[in-house]
């Protein structure tokens, strides 16, 4: 967190990402985008916004209720609320030209009141609570904390070009610092303020900006040279290229999509990245899908999902999303996975993965699964906890087809 206050133009800055996000319902990526375009900002003070833009976002409903804002007036009393985030955080109030003032005394009184109310004090929605409790139990009042802190940093190294040893000196000689991650062999943790894409590391196609959790799965895909690999929903491609790490570009990488921009994007960073054994497919109808019947050795599914273990990092979701949208989505993965697990050869394992923490997404979903298919087996599967890792949260399951 930070330990200055913000400046005036910064404190404006915050205030209309905040209002894109919350008034016309724009990713928090899209409004960063939009705020910063054109502008000469020093890194430092970029993150300073997007740290303070991502605590208010996370815990949104606190600091709106502790600042007696609503949602909906962002743009106009937005100063308040940032004066209340500083009080928060036990900082000298920014220096803002028609700042609305706060009344210390019901400030206090509100954050007493507010200490007595975990799901608020986490910054979670009513809905959102309503459902970790009914998928989660006792174990949704850890997870629910977890999703409401900062996340960390994580690069994937690019073990086509470098090893992890090798990128951090490299990142220590850009004046990056960083620290191995325990149990995720690819992994190192950015412990320094730092432009990670304008190093010449990045540049260079050494390492890509991924999560820890996300990269265990992707090791859970476990591909080896030569294979004949799928990633079905391959979207813009991080787990892609961490799988054509494993196959040291050896064998067929075939990663597909319904979105043509995600895949022209995974071209771009595969040719960055030297992953020349990836080739990508639109998936435009069924008989995409068909055409590669019993062929892949390999199957990864990152099936479309509530993103309900990614909210620490994607934390404007929370704000859009409604109970109504998980219904549709666990059809859909139902569908996915009928459908595209006709892709596995016999002997071949499909990969099922979400990032979502709640088992209707994920453990419900494999045992509904194999109770229809009698031509696969269980292998494992793993909960990746937020609040236990530290990581974002993920589920995967490993199936292997015995028969056709």
């Amino acid at each position: 967190m930070l330990n200055s206050p913000l400046s005036p133009s910064s404190t404006e800055l915050v205030i209309n990402v905040l209002d894109m996000v919350l008034s016309e319902g724009k990713p928090l990526d899209r409004a960063y985008s939009h705020h910063f375009s054109g502008l000469q900002l020093a890194p430092s003070e970029q993150a300073r916004i997007t740290v303070v833009a991502g605590d208010i976002l996370r815990r949104l409903n606190l600091y709106c209720y502790l600042s007696d804002v609503k949602f909906e007036e962002m743009s106009r009393m937005g100063t308040r609320l940032l004066n209340v985030w500083h009080l928060f955080h036990e900082l000298d109030l920014p220096k803002m030209q028609y700042a609305l003032q706060v009344d210390e005394k019901e400030y206090f009184d509100r954050l007493e009141k507010a200490k007595a109310q975990p799901a608020l004090w986490d910054g979670c929605p009513e809905w959102l609570d309503t459902m970790g409790q009914a998928q989660l139990g006792e174990a949704w009042a850890k997870e629910r904390a977890a999703l409401s802190t900062q996340p960390k940093r994580y690069l994937r190294v690019n073990l086509l070009k470098c090893t992890r040893e090798e990128l951090g000196k490299k990142l220590r000689n850009e004046q990056v610092q960083t620290k191995e991650v325990e149990g995720v062999d690819t992994a190192l943790e950015v412990t320094s303020d730092s432009a990670l894409f304008r190093t010449e590391s990045f540049k260079k196609g050494w390492f890509e900006q991924q999560d820890a959790g996300s990269q265990l799965v992707a090791t859970a895909v476990d591909a080896k040279p030569g294979m004949r690999v799928i990633d079905a929903c391959a979207g813009a491609g991080g787990k892609t290229l961490s799988i054509a790490s494993q196959m040291q570009g050896k064998g067929r990488l075939l990663a597909m999509d319904v979105e043509q921009w995600k895949l022209d994007s995974l071209k771009q960073r595969a040719r960055r990245a030297n992953a020349h054994n990836v080739e990508t497919r639109i998936i435009a109808s069924s008989k995409t899908i068909k055409r590669l019947k019993l062929s892949a050795d390999r199957v990864l599914l990152d099936v479309p999902c509530s993103g309900l273990g990614v909210l620490k990092r994607n934390p404007d979701a929370k704000w859009r999303d409604t109970p109504e949208r998980l219904p549709v989505l666990v059809e859909l993965q139902k569908h996915i996975l009928q459908s595209y697990s006709r892709m596995v050869k016999v002997g071949g394992i499909l990969i099922y993965a979400t990032c979502s923490i709640m088992p209707e997404e994920n453990r419900d979903q494999i045992d509904a699964f194999l109770a229809e298919n009698e031509h696969f087996k269980f292998i494992e599967d793993e909960n990746i906890s937020v609040a236990d890792s530290g990581f974002d949260g993920f589920y995967l399951a490993k199936l292997e087809r015995i028969s056709e």
